[in-house]
């Protein structure tokens, strides 16, 4: 369910709005709290506590959802899990700066609630101007915190702009050239991402005037023509005649001082007294609402979609929005407004281009986006072992196939952790899967090997669109199993990994839930396995054969693991017997 709070000026002089939250009853039974924290390349970090008489509130500030957005503030009976328990949750649906809370009163009333963060004279309203606050979208369940993402990622997918659209196997350039563009280095790397099965090549940050680092050129929306004497035309026909299709990544909330554009318009820059905002990243903010600031942002986007063969938009938002203002007021609201309105727009002249919406990874994760996005970007981290974790609580609200997520390079860029190729690739695949590493500097094996997951990539994503996500409490961990099962139930695939030390020498059997009980299921092990860890002494049937057991067992009884090292993952496929 959802609900919104309206209020509306009748009287004869202007009317300053402090707050207008929306907010939903609660049985008194929840007695727990859970919700998410985080910061860049760390989020989605759940945290727990009871829930006693006062207030738990989680505010952002940033001018965005923020790294460290709740995401869901989730009351629920003692105990429950991914499984188990009655659970309630509700997500306010915001991009901008926003409150999600919790309120037990000393008079018994049981809350939970959200609304828009307001300054004083951030909105004011004349007579008869109505102001309609963000819609607060709630989800009960009595199967623990899977059954409430069903409804959750139901609801998505009802509004989303294209949820039942195959999605293309994505190769981004970011940590394979970063600033260093360079045409032809940039076409090999197409060429070889075409032979492993890439489906879309992302040119990431680096392609626009004077773009040789962060500190210059940001709000410059023309080509280089130090790197790309030609145009992007060039590039953009070698990617399309290997029958790739073509993104590119943009930016277009923000600028850096040392444009063109902030040396034309100074007064285009958000600021809340007469000097400029510290910087964050080297950049500042466009004010959105200057009507010759929006115009100049949305002509020189929609000029580059229709000179160019564009599928997607990696769209990004590097800064926080902090001492901005426009007019004598607070300018996140109106910001905020103005960047829905910028994305109207753009899809209203270039429908059939996609759009990320990547803020610094996931600092803008929230449902009203997904109303006009194709996808999210979880996190600027890549590896693995962070990324199990970012993928499994961001999965509490996003379904997975909306959840960019790509395999890294052997050593995580963010983190500097060394993981084997099975394991990234095995993180990926229950997700919109892609890739962000070098392909062009594999060697012969691990181009093989990659070829071969992103071959099973394309299997698991035909269960992934739709399909229910599944997560299970094991009593281990160590352990994180995740899966995705077809809405029919008749298959499924599971992802079981060890992201740490296993607290017994023999994992305990993992559950894999969500199946029909009362059909049959052909369950083994699929993937490549070119690695494999010394600890791993394969002494189970998931050792290349196969076992046909009822649903009912899979999901109470389980399956047994091999004595299993840490950074080990298992891909297990499941069929319905009486499906050929």
């Amino acid at each position: 369910m959802k609900a919104r709070t309206s209020v509306t000026n009748t009287g004869d002089w202007p009317y300053g709005l402090l707050a207008a939250r929306s907010c939903l009853p609660v049985p008194s039974c929840a007695v727990e709290l859970l919700d998410l924290t985080g910061r860049w390349s760390h989020e989605r970090v759940p945290q727990r506590r009871a829930w006693t008489q006062g207030v738990h509130a989680r505010v952002g500030r940033h001018g965005r959802t923020g790294h460290d957005a709740s995401l869901v503030m989730v009351a629920g009976t003692p105990g429950f899990g991914f499984r188990r328990g009655e659970v309630w949750g509700v997500h306010t649906a915001w991009s901008g700066d926003h409150e999600t809370y919790a309120e037990r009163t000393p008079e018994g009333e049981v809350l939970l609630g959200g609304g828009e963060r307001l300054d004083p004279l951030e909105v004011v309203l004349a007579q008869g101007e109505t102001y309609r606050g963000p819609w607060l979208v709630g989800s009960w369940s009595d199967g623990g915190l899977d059954g409430m993402s069903e409804r959750l990622h139901a609801y998505v997918r009802r509004h989303a702009p294209r949820p039942d659209v195959r999605r293309p196997i994505v190769l981004n350039t970011w940590e394979a050239a970063y600033f260093d563009h360079d045409v032809d280095r940039l076409k090999q790397l197409a060429s070889a991402a075409a032979t492993i099965g890439i489906e879309r090549f992302v040119l990431d940050d680096g392609w626009f005037q004077g773009r040789r680092d962060d500190r210059r050129g940001l709000g410059d929306w023309t080509v280089d023509a130090s790197v790309y004497p030609d145009g992007l035309g060039p590039l953009i026909g070698h990617v399309r005649g290997l029958g790739l299709d073509f993104g590119l990544w943009v930016e277009p909330e923000m600028v850096n001082v040392d444009s063109e554009v902030a040396r034309a318009h100074p007064d285009w820059i958000l600021r809340g007294r007469t000097d400029f905002p510290d910087e964050w990243r080297h950049q500042q903010v466009l004010d959105l609402q200057h009507p010759e600031a929006y115009a100049y942002v949305r002509d020189a986007l929609a000029a580059l979609l229709s000179d160019h063969d564009i599928a997607f938009l990696k769209w990004d938002h590097n800064r926080d929005l902090i001492d901005v203002g426009h007019e004598d007021r607070l300018a996140v609201h109106g910001q905020t407004t103005a960047f829905y309105r910028l994305l109207d727009d753009l899809r209203a002249l270039h429908p059939q281009v996609e759009i990320e919406s990547c803020a610094s990874g996931g600092g803008r994760v929230d449902l009203e986006v997904l109303t006009r996005t194709d996808r999210i970007w979880p996190s600027d981290t890549i590896d693995a072992i962070e990324r199990q974790q970012i993928m499994r609580w961001t999965g509490l609200l996003v379904p997975p196939e909306l959840m960019g997520s790509h395999v890294g390079a052997a050593n995580s860029h963010t983190t500097g952790r060394v993981l084997p190729l099975g394991f990234r690739a095995a993180t990926a695949l229950v997700g919109h899967a892609g890739v962000e590493m070098d392909v062009a500097a594999l060697d012969a094996p691990e181009r093989d090997e990659l070829a071969a997951w992103i071959a099973l990539a394309k299997q698991v994503r035909d269960v992934v669109i739709g399909g229910r996500l599944v997560r299970v409490d094991h009593p281990d961990p160590a352990v994180y199993v995740t899966g995705v099962v077809r809405p029919d139930r008749s298959e499924a695939y599971f992802v079981i990994a060890v992201v740490a030390s296993l607290s017994t020498q023999v994992p305990a059997p993992v559950s894999l839930p969500g199946l029909d009980p009362h059909r049959r299921y052909a369950v083994q092990r699929v993937g490549p396995r070119a690695h494999t860890h010394v600890a791993d002494l394969d002494t189970s049937w998931l050792d290349g054969l196969a076992v046909t057991l009822p649903g009912a067992t899979l999901e109470s009884v389980g399956v047994r693991l091999p004595v299993t090292a840490p950074q080990s993952a298992y891909v297990l496929h499941a069929l319905a017997a009486d499906v050929s």
